[in-house]
């Protein structure tokens, strides 16, 4: 009896001990200021998700806002003897009916029902194997490193002390070579049983001479039943940029392409430019 007591008081007092230095971490991360306006994205499980990733070594310091936005704020961070990026996903999402419409269907994330915190939760869980199965097809994305409840850690895209820049923001002097690339990506993705289902410029950033896909939250697998119309849209959106760069390049062949049961394996030479030639010049 007496070691049971023992072992109890114990537990109690690390218990008491774990929850002090809880209060003291979201109290030190509440007073930092670039935080102060965005208590709205910072409830008291988001700090606890926080918390765990820096236990575990994920996360030591944050930096600065890199974006913010309807569903979710991205910050710099410092990780383990590297910066990365921490995005923080809000549970009450204004777009959370957007969201289900790329989780339904997803046979990875059935059975999450309407709950908004499932959703989102299910939502971060996605965009992280999304970005693993990504990374393993070959695709150039922000390697994924944590994710915690409604916040995921990943490689933080930068250049010169910044972001990198989107492909829409850059001068692209080699069109033809960009879209090889980005062809050859939509490919990788499409053999992996995966379609972005919102890729443009806009989702593509500029990185040491690399095109890097990023924000793959809504990707899809083939399974989706709005696969095939994301993929055309991707298609559109791509060749809409690259013909106003003068490329003779629609949508319509685009994704003919893509879909070829019999396209040629000799294209994936196009994807090893990737780490030679800045599509930027």
């Amino acid at each position: 009896m007496g070691g049971d007591r023992r072992l109890r008081h114990r537990r109690d007092r690390i218990a008491r001990k774990r929850d002090r230095e809880f209060s003291e971490f979201r109290k030190r991360i509440k007073n930092t200021e670039q935080f102060k306006v965005e208590a709205s994205v910072f409830d008291d499980a988001t700090y606890a998700a926080i918390y765990k990733l820096v236990q575990d070594g994920h996360i030591d310091a944050f930096g600065g806002p890199i974006s913010t936005g309807k569903e979710a704020n991205v910050y710099t961070a410092l990780g383990d003897d590297e910066e990365v990026a921490v995005k923080v996903y809000r549970i009450n999402a204004s777009d959370f009916k957007d969201m289900r419409g790329y989780l339904d269907g997803d046979p990875r994330f059935e059975g999450i029902g309407q709950d908004k915190r499932k959703v989102v939760m299910a939502w971060v869980r996605k965009e992280f194997a999304n970005l693993k199965r990504a990374q393993q097809a070959g695709v150039r994305v922000p390697n994924p490193i944590a994710v915690e409840r409604n916040v995921l850690v990943m490689e933080y895209i930068e250049a010169d002390g910044d972001r990198a820049k989107r492909l829409s923001e850059v001068d692209v002097e080699n069109p033809e070579t960009a879209y090889q690339v980005v062809r050859e990506y939509m490919c990788r993705l499409y053999d992996a049983g995966l379609v972005h289902g919102d890729l443009s410029e806009y989702n593509m950033v500029i990185h040491d001479g690399e095109l890097v896909v990023i924000d793959l939250g809504q990707a899809v697998t083939e399974h989706h039943p709005n696969a095939e119309e994301f993929l055309e849209r991707d298609c559109e959106n791509v060749a809409s940029f690259f013909s106003r760069q003068g490329m003779p390049v629609t949508g319509e062949e685009l994704y003919d392409y893509i879909t070829d049961d019999d396209r040629s394996t000799e294209n994936s030479a196009a994807g090893q430019t990737t780490n030679e030639t800045d599509p930027a010049g």
